[in-house]
């Protein structure tokens, strides 16, 4: 009975150990993950009130923060942050469900990637700011030219990403598929897309950036609404505190963005995970 009972004691202590070690690990995470951060956000917050920095041009980092709650308590925020997410997620889905396709098509066969390289050559490297003077000339400075040069943005790192992964594939495995008898269709399926997978959020995690960045550029050339639009208002008028709560927004946004991408990544490579360990 002595020795049941001890063992009943010793469980819950063994627990209570195991979790102060996750608790103490998370928190050195936490740390390593948010210091820079904290020193930078210290700096940017002493350096205007020191007379180091002018504080007309770079006030406070809590001055920013207060007109940043006031935006969001007016609704303004709100209203220019789903303007441009509704433009950029646009542009974003319908990159993805274009080159994802079409880059495992021109990765996987040859005849399609001989007839689509040289005008990918061409095109990937013309910068997507480069001619959003077409774009407003072709579509008009509303929502239509918005929409596709975030796509245009988009589409070139998803598709040679895409490209990438499905030419990279181990062909250690394309071998043990197809002497296991698996037919094209098959092979292409179960080994070249799942393998291609990781290469491909490559592609969709710079698309992700590139949306938003492009997007906000965008908007300072012709909107009446956005973060873009928003943040070159701002500064034309000389609210400055307003104009760095634009830009932390879509900072935030952007880390948000990344955030749920690599969350996405993890749970569809998780097969990737389980063969590492």
């Amino acid at each position: 009975m002595a020795n049941g009972r001890a063992g009943e004691l010793v469980l819950p202590k063994a627990k209570e150990s195991e979790a102060a070690r996750w608790s103490l690990a998370a928190l050195r995470k936490l740390f390593k993950n948010s210091i820079v951060i904290v020193v930078l956000l210290a700096i940017w917050e002493v350096t205007p009130r020191l007379g180091i920095i002018n504080i007309t041009f770079f006030p406070p980092i809590s001055q920013v923060l207060a007109t940043w709650w006031q935006l969001l308590l007016s609704g303004d925020l709100l209203d220019h942050t789903a303007a441009s997410l509704s433009r950029s997620i646009g542009g974003f889905a319908l990159a993805i469900v274009v080159s994802i396709p079409l880059g495992l098509a021109i990765g996987w066969w040859k005849p399609v990637a001989e007839y689509l390289n040289p005008f990918l050559e061409l095109m990937r490297n013309t910068a997507a700011l480069a001619i959003l003077p077409v774009f407003i000339l072709l579509l008009g400075l509303g929502e239509t030219s918005k929409v596709a040069i975030v796509f245009y943005a988009c589409i070139f790192p998803l598709l040679l990403n895409t490209i990438s992964g499905v030419k990279n594939v181990d062909p250690l495995l394309i071998k043990s598929a197809r002497s296991m008898g698996l037919n094209a269709v098959s092979l292409f399926r179960k080994v070249i897309v799942p393998a291609s997978i990781p290469t491909i959020f490559v592609g969709i995690r710079q698309a992700g950036a590139s949306s938003i960045l492009v997007l906000v550029a965008a908007e300072m050339v012709g909107a009446t609404s956005g973060l873009g639009y928003l943040i070159q208002y701002a500064q034309f008028s000389f609210l400055i505190t307003e104009m760095y709560a634009g830009i932390i927004t879509i900072s935030v946004i952007g880390l948000i963005v990344n955030y749920v991408l690599v969350s996405l990544e993890k749970r569809l490579t998780g097969w990737k995970q389980n063969a590492r360990e």
